[in-house]
């Protein structure tokens, strides 16, 4: 047999072998069964700059258009009037949608804004393989400007059973290093440098405060973050305005920084070692499953090693976070992460090096229905739901009111589509690398 064949054999018996996945925390092996059928390594040369930006023209006939919650969406005219539409005129936004991989099965958005309105994004934003000093190539995003975005997502939807992971090889999207947060010229990962930064024009609340100049918005340089991995109930998935993004998430593995110098407002965080609570909003993991919710943010069904919090109902923080990466030790540690679906509900994994305790396996698993909470938007056929959480959603403002007859109806279905980068148009910036993206399904 020569070399080529006897690799081809091993990588069939390979793919063929069930997946054993080990929790850290217990020592126990759980053994699924799961067939690969996509492997993207980025060790194909790809770059993202060859293709040229495409404004995106708002409005109905948008290809990026989602709904009454989009960038120019009834939910913003309603709090904000003519305000809200001068403020959305100030600039363009920019856009790039690009399929890759076997079959197309990857495809990456991008977006930034042109704030002069010349034709072209201030600001970078990429997607590229890079080779790193070992030889090993990755894929590098890099997001230039708080008001850009980047995910790469599957293209269609998911299978009913699935199991999507990666590794995640780089992270410089804020937090501290080495105890300082100040490093690279950057504060939180936004340069030091810069003008102020704002969360304009999208914002929770309408009504005088939509027509205040842009640096009188709140401002995010002490803010930041990253999507480790997340599942989307809507096709097409982009970035988009933090309020759209924050009411169509079903599960999430995700980052939020935040700089504060009273600790007092920030998260909970479960020390894993001591299951004792600790507050800290720095590097944090957050595990998250969502409730029901539309035009507020859903609610969170959180899972750490202290056992689940539900949002409002212990008097912790909001979000309560499982564990803090350690991205210094990156790339000679790198992190993995996963989300699976099977027949009860999903289960979200984060592998590697986490403050105070090492390397740990963090692998939390809900049913699509538990303790009476439902996981938003489960249902991807008509069939796995029968309309019990339905209710009508009603955004009122100054400016008008819209309302949403039947927010999760019966006879209902909603894809699950998985995200990785950073999706809100208004908040985050920086860069990360990942690697060995995997697609399984059920055999």
């Amino acid at each position: 047999m020569n070399d080529c064949n006897a690799c081809l054999l091993l990588f069939i018996l390979w793919i063929s072998c069930p997946l054993t996945l080990v929790h850290a925390e217990t020592g126990t092996t759980e053994r699924s069964t799961w067939k690969l059928i996509y492997h993207e390594s980025f060790d194909e040369s790809f770059d993202s700059d060859a293709v040229p930006w495409t404004r995106d023209p708002l409005g109905p006939e948008s290809p990026w258009n989602v709904g009454p919650l989009d960038d120019d969406g009834e939910f913003f005219k309603c709090s904000g009037g003519d305000a809200f539409r001068r403020q959305l005129d100030t600039f363009h936004t920019y856009r790039k949608r690009i399929p890759f991989g076997r079959d197309n099965w990857l495809t990456l958005e991008l977006a930034a804004r042109d704030s002069d309105k010349n034709g072209m994004p201030e600001y970078s934003t990429s997607f590229k393989t890079l080779t790193l000093e070992n030889g090993e190539t990755v894929g590098h995003m890099v997001v230039g400007a708080h008001d850009g975005g980047l995910v790469l997502r599957s293209t269609e939807g998911l299978p009913r059973h699935y199991r999507i992971e990666y590794e995640l090889v780089t992270l410089d999207f804020g937090g501290s290093r080495y105890g300082s947060w100040t490093f690279d010229g950057k504060f939180n990962g936004h340069p030091t440098n810069a003008a102020i930064k704002t969360s304009h024009p999208w914002a929770w609340t309408g009504g005088d405060r939509v027509s205040r100049p842009y640096e009188e918005w709140f401002e995010v340089t002490h803010h930041n973050g990253f999507y480790y991995l997340g599942i989307m109930d809507y096709l097409n998935a982009a970035p988009h305005n933090n309020v759209f993004i924050h009411t169509h998430r079903k599960v999430v593995i995700d980052s939020y920084t935040v700089y504060r110098e009273d600790r007092g407002g920030a998260n909970d965080i479960c020390n894993p070692v001591t299951k004792e609570y600790y507050r800290d909003m720095d590097n944090n993991l957050n595990m998250l499953f969502f409730g029901p919710g539309f035009t507020t943010q859903s609610s969170h069904m959180q899972e750490t090693p202290c056992g689940v919090v539900y949002e409002n109902d212990s008097g912790r923080s909001t979000v309560v976070s499982a564990g803090q990466l350690l991205p210094e030790l990156m790339p000679t540690k790198r992190y993995s992460f996963a989300i699976e679906r099977d027949e009860t509900g999903y289960t979200l994994e984060a592998k590697g090096h986490f403050r105070y305790i090492g390397e740990y396996s963090h692998r939390y698993h809900r049913d699509f229905i538990q303790d009476g909470r439902p996981i938003w938007h489960y249902n991807q056929t008509p069939e796995e739901y029968d309309g019990s959480f339905d209710k009508v959603s009603d955004f009122s403002g100054p400016f008008g009111a819209h309302v949403v007859s039947n927010n999760w109806p019966s006879k209902s279905a909603y894809p699950d589509v998985f995200i990785i980068g950073d999706p809100h148009m208004n908040y985050y910036e920086g860069s990360a690398s990942i690697d060995n993206l995997r697609l399984y399904v059920r055999e």
